[in-house]
This record gives C-alpha cells, structure tokens and sequence, in this order.
C-alpha cells in the first residue's frame, strides 16, 4: 500500500557564490519521470546561457531508487549530479527533482570542490524548502437510506474524508474520497453503523494523491 510522505510545496531557489561562480539550486515537485524532465527542461531554458545545468531527481517515496535519474551536464563525471542525488535520497522528502545551475567565475574550483558545491547547493535549498504531506487517496462509492445520512456525516472527520459528489434520488449517493490507509477502516466503521446496509463500492480511478 502506499504510504503517506513529504514532498515539495513548491518551486524553491536559493543562490550562492562560490569563488566567483554562480550557483543557483531549484528544487521542484516530481510526482512521475514525465514531470522530472518538464521541470529540467524549464529550468535549462530559463537558464540557457549558463555552463553548466546539473539534475537529479529521485520519483517515489523518500530514499526510493527505482525511479532516479541524474545528469553531470559537461562537468567532470561524478562531480555534480552523483553527490546531488545523494543528498536527495537522504532528505526525507520525495518526488523531487533538482537542479544546479553553474555560471562558471573564472576559477577552477577541482572534483573535490564541485562535490561540495554542488551538494552543498541541494542540502542549502533543502533547510528552508516548505513541504506537504503526500497522501495517496481512494474514491468510495456509497448508497444508502436517507435516515443514515447523518451516521455517515459523523464518520468523515475521523478517517479525514469527504465528499466530492453527491445525489440524491430514491437513495442517497455520494463519492467519498479518502486518504488510502483509511479505506478499510471507514468502510468497515460504517457497515457497522449501518448494520450492514449501506452498499458500498472501490471507484475505479488512477492513483490519486493530495
């Protein structure tokens, strides 16, 4: 079952200045691979006259690995997007993707520099980036007898679910959306607070998350 985890609120930017180079971090939200590139692919055009635009991005629950990419973008392999994508897979926060842009000053900075630059840059964007909690989400579809609207009102709160549809004809209907880890729970609470008469069925749907 997936599980419930921090990922980026926004788009976060923060800059520094490194013997004379120009290091911009960008850090954004990447749910899939697609997204991933789309956000690099901005970035790069936004700063298409620097010398070097490095990424990485992990998709997937903190630490995951499945889903990962990184790019050195002409620095000297190793240097850049290896150490960035590390710091990634040790923040806590998932579906991410960043980006260091380098407008290069002038003086070598060596392998060893440019790990510590290009880390540095990614866990400096990390201490301030504001993060939600991603939390996978069902749809449940419940009819049920007017006279148990009310028992099924008072059970939202408790399993943070609400209402997206409702209707109302010689039954009521609604669609519940919920967090995922809660499905079960409220779908056994509320047979119970219905004595088993409420009819209730999983809406199919794409993984939802909010």
């Amino acid at each position: 079952m997936a599980s419930r985890y921090l990922v980026p609120a926004t788009v976060w930017r923060v800059e520094e200045e490194i013997k004379r180079s120009r290091f911009i971090t960008t850090i954004g939200y990447a749910p899939t691979v697609e997204e991933a590139r789309a956000f690099i692919a901005s970035v790069r055009q936004e700063f298409a006259d620097a010398n070097h635009n490095c990424w990485a991005y992990v998709v997937g629950p903190p630490g995951a690995t499945a889903q990962i990419g990184m790019s050195d973008d002409g620095e000297p392999h190793g240097s850049a997007s290896r150490p960035m994508l590390t710091v990634l897979l040790h923040s806590g926060v998932g579906d991410i993707c960043a980006v260091v842009t380098r407008y290069f000053g002038g003086v070598l900075l060596g392998v060893g520099g440019l790990v510590r630059a290009y880390s540095g840059g990614v866990q400096l964007a990390l201490s301030t980036l504001p993060t939600r909690e991603r939390v996978p989400t069902a749809l449940l579809d419940v009819l049920l007898d007017y006279s148990a609207i009310t028992l099924l009102q008072r059970l939202l709160p408790a399993y943070e679910a609400s209402i997206v549809e409702q209707e109302f004809g010689v039954d009521a209907s609604f669609r519940i959306q919920l967090p995922l880890n809660q499905l079960d729970a409220f779908r056994n609470a509320l047979t119970e607070a219905t004595h088993g008469q409420a009819l209730l069925e999983v809406a199919p749907s794409e993984e939802n998350a909010l």
